[in-house]
């Protein structure tokens, strides 16, 4: 993809154990363009320690290697940590899965969400504000000036995952990582918050690696589709030929995938031997 705002070449990320080195992503390559692109599999599959890699967020005793990792033409390999601060958040950002772990319950919303964009842009104290009140509101909460003077805990979870969205677009990224950005949410409010994401991600011509475990909602959402599996993927397709997928794993995900209408008295469990899969 000539395009592409990120291409990875043969990732690898590894921790020790007493057994020697196991590897959590392997040897996984992916190209990302203006698009949206989703990460599924079940939990320990890879997903989320593919998205923290991309922003170099591997700390020891943990080991991330590849042939290449490039985002917009740089070489995120070759990158100091000063540099790579400066990238992220800037031009790469992350919503983490819970916001009640990422928000600092000591500072109130608004000193949050205008730090994300201090960090990146020298600008006056009265354009800050304007741009925080402004963010609040394209993330669609009302009376944003009184929101900007609560503190985390006084917020739903709906509404703090609305503001970690604010906090990571306010400095107006190229490629947004959404880390199961609803799985800490009630069912009523998740359709709400990826309608979010997904109006602003089209509005502002955004990249968005989109991760979760439910291949109905990413086929919903995204693009193509990444089906990944014991640190490996084992399959790519477009968002739209998901029913189609041919790897026994995806069709076993599918397949216990509950209905509205369900007749099965159970539902199937994953045959890992038709894949060789543990």
């Amino acid at each position: 993809m000539s395009d592409s705002l990120l291409e990875i070449e043969n990732l690898r990320v590894s921790f020790p154990t007493p057994k020697g080195r196991v590897e959590v992503v392997k040897g996984l390559s992916l190209s990302v363009g203006r698009e949206r692109l989703g990460i599924v599999g079940e939990s320990g599959s890879g997903k989320s320690m593919t998205g923290r890699a991309i922003l170099r967020l591997i700390r020891k005793p943990g080991l991330l290697t590849a042939d290449k990792m490039r985002f917009d033409g740089q070489d995120l390999l070759g990158l100091s940590e000063r540099k790579m601060r400066h990238l992220r958040g800037a031009r790469m950002s992350m919503i983490m899965q819970d916001p009640k772990f990422s928000l600092n319950p000591v500072m109130t919303i608004g000193h949050q969400i205008a730090e994300a964009l201090k960090v990146h842009e020298n600008l006056p104290r009265r354009e800050v504000q304007a741009r925080v009140i402004e963010m609040l509101e394209a993330v669609r909460i009302n009376n944003p000036e009184a929101v900007a003077q609560m503190y985390p805990h006084q917020v739903s979870g709906g509404m703090g995952q609305r503001i970690m969205i604010a906090m990571m677009l306010i400095p107006r990224p190229d490629l947004l990582i959404a880390d199961e950005p609803t799985s800490a949410l009630d069912v009523s409010v998740q359709g709400q918050v990826l309608d979010l994401i997904d109006a602003l991600v089209r509005e502002k011509g955004m990249g968005l690696i989109l991760i979760s475990h439910d291949l109905n909602l990413v086929a919903r959402y995204c693009d193509r589709i990444m089906v990944m599996h014991g640190g490996e993927v084992v399959e790519t397709c477009a968002a739209q030929d998901l029913h189609k997928a041919q790897h026994p794993y995806t069709r076993g995900l599918l397949a216990a995938v509950p209905k509205m209408k369900e007749t099965r008295s159970t539902l199937p469990v994953l045959d890992r031997s038709a894949w060789g899969g543990t």
